[in-house]
């Protein structure tokens, strides 16, 4: 199991709560923008750290760089969200986005909210495991 797993895991209730009092502020299709520092806002309030961006290292074939990565928020550096605001639901690509994002920072969890969506909880939110992290 991923070192972080528990951590992460644990912490996705909490999370999806905060998206949920979001949503339900202002309901769906708003800007991306303002549901995600909402949400920040909302999360920094539960008492947890957030960030938008992070500096990672990627070697490449002996070749080593680094590369800021620019992600909607991660949360207590174990947990990964995506927001999104779209009508048709949360798509194949909004998973492989998150999916890359959670590879290149080994983050085993990642959470994916569609507040476009006016079938929030039942629809809108998505979990997104990195391969093996939960065995």
């Amino acid at each position: 199991m991923h070192p972080l797993y528990a951590q992460s895991n644990a912490l996705t209730a909490d999370v999806i709560g905060a998206a949920i009092e979001v949503f339900r502020h202002f309901g769906p299709g708003l800007l991306e923008s303002i549901y995600t520092r909402s949400l920040a806002r909302e999360l920094m309030l539960r008492g947890h750290r957030v960030q938008t961006e992070k500096l990672i290292r990627i070697e490449y074939k002996g070749f080593v760089f680094e590369e800021t990565l620019r992600f909607d928020l991660m949360v207590n550096e174990c947990l990964l969200v995506e927001a999104k605001v779209s009508e048709m639901g949360i798509r194949p690509e909004n998973r492989h986005q998150l999916l890359s994002y959670q590879k290149l920072m080994d983050i085993p969890l990642g959470l994916i909210f569609n507040f476009g969506d006016s079938r929030f909880g039942d629809r809108g939110i998505q979990r997104v495991i990195l391969k093996g992290a939960d065995s």
